[in-house]
């Protein structure tokens, strides 16, 4: 499986841990996938309405929207944002997000997301902090990888055929029933 510039765009074919402003946490081509960067858009989670969290019913009062170089989670807190790379993964092709283990070591833990074969948009991710201190998210820099699983054979149904309700997602995606 070739990945090519149309599958991931902005494309970027080797591993960046430097730029001008200095040391960044990679991103770009890794060995067996891609390392996504964070874009500057945020959603964190609040109590200040005290809804109940309810994946049929979502209140998006549950979130404060905050666009920043970076984002402090709070303690034992939860946070949304999205990639800047837009993706449209083959039909031959499995992702699965993994989170980069710079952050891992510091207690954040970035869920694992399957990304399916024909699915395409801004991948949301989805950001735990487990620790008892606030943490740091930095955007445009790496925050997880995205793993590639190629297959032998077509799947039989995509994403795109079974017309996901997350298919084509822009921006920072909230729970759909």
């Amino acid at each position: 499986m070739a990945v090519t510039a149309r599958m991931i765009e902005p494309f970027t074919p080797y591993q960046v841990s430097r730029n001008t402003s200095g040391v960044v946490i990679s991103y770009g081509t890794s060995s067996y996938g891609y390392d996504v960067r964070c874009a500057n858009e945020f959603k964190l989670f609040t109590n200040i309405n005290a809804t109940i969290v309810d994946p049929k019913n979502f209140d998006a009062t549950s979130f404060v929207d905050i666009v920043s170089d970076i984002c402090i989670i709070p303690p034992n807190s939860f946070a949304l944002a999205r990639t800047v790379e837009y993706f449209r993964i083959p039909r031959e092709v499995l992702g699965l997000i993994s989170g980069k283990s710079t952050y891992a070591r510091m207690g954040i833990v970035v869920s694992n997301t399957v990304i399916e074969p024909e699915w395409e948009g801004h991948i949301t991710l989805e950001f735990s902090n487990t620790t008892p201190l606030p943490a740091k998210i930095y955007a445009n820099e790496g925050v997880a990888q995205l793993l590639f699983l190629g297959a032998d054979e077509l799947c039989e149904t995509s994403y795109q055929d079974r017309k996901g309700k997350y298919q084509g997602q822009t921006g920072v995606t909230l729970p759909k029933a």
